[in-house]
Parts: structure tokens; C-alpha cells; sequence
């Protein structure tokens, strides 16, 4: 894959993980160890993982990295919600989540079909010898 700088949805996922950053510097500091800390790491796991995927050398690995990414925006979108549920981030600040969260999953799941359609266009080119 390359440089993972050069991924648009890697600077998204950086954004957003940045905004993460600056929303629990809010939250109450008794969530320092719970709800901040589950909001971080699923925030910064977005874009780690592309850049770690970016290294591999299949497009099958590097498609099942972005499922795990996937799975960190909607685990982050959860956290989001619960705080705004809990009255801690307002409606406002969840919205926001909501739609940047929807925009990097979204492109991460386009990239992941694609990966895994060449992927398989790949294997149908190049049947495993007997």
C-alpha cells in the first residue's frame, strides 16, 4: 500500500482522533481510567491500524486491518453516544462524532471492498497450481 500519509481516510481518522483528544479532556477526570481511556484508544486505533496495514504486503491482510478499524469507529461511536446519553458531551459535540465517524468508516469500508475484489480478481487470474 505504501505511505499511509498519502490515505485521505488516514488524515480523516486523524481528525478524528484528535477530536476525541480534545472531548475527553473534558469528560469527568473520575473516567480518566474508564470512559476517556476506551474513547482514546478506539479513536487512535483508527488510524494505527492503517498505518500498520499499509506495511503488509497483501491486500487480504491489509482488508481484514480495516476490518478491525471499522470495528474501532463504531466502538468509538458507541462511546460518543453513551457520553452523551450520560450528559457529559452535548447533543452537538455527539452529532459531530456521529458524522465523522460515519464519513471514516464509510471510507474505510469502500477501501476494504475494493482491496478484497482485487484481491479475489487477483486469484481468479492466478489459480493455485496443483
Amino acid at each position: 500500500m505504501g505511505d499511509y500519509r498519502k490515505l485521505k481516510v488516514w488524515h480523516k481518522a486523524h481528525r478524528l482522533a484528535l477530536f476525541t483528544y480534545g472531548v475527553t479532556e473534558r469528560l469527568p477526570q473520575a473516567e480518566r481510567f474508564g470512559l476517556i481511556s476506551q474513547m482514546r484508544r478506539a479513536a487512535v486505533s483508527v488510524p494505527a491500524n492503517l498505518a500498520e496495514g499499509s506495511a503488509r504486503l497483501g491486500d487480504r491482510d491489509m482488508a481484514r486491518i480495516l476490518g478491525i478499524a471499522i470495528g474501532s469507529a463504531n466502538e468509538l461511536h458507541y462511546h460518543f453516544r453513551l457520553a452523551a446519553d450520560l450528559g457529559w458531551i452535548s447533543q452537538e459535540t455527539d452529532q459531530q462524532a456521529e458524522k465523522m465517524t460515519a464519513e471514516v468508516r464509510a471510507m474505510l469500508d469502500g477501501l476494504r471492498r475494493r482491496l478484497l475484489e482485487r484481491s479475489s480478481h487477483k486469484d481468479r487470474l492466478n489459480p493455485p497450481s496443483s
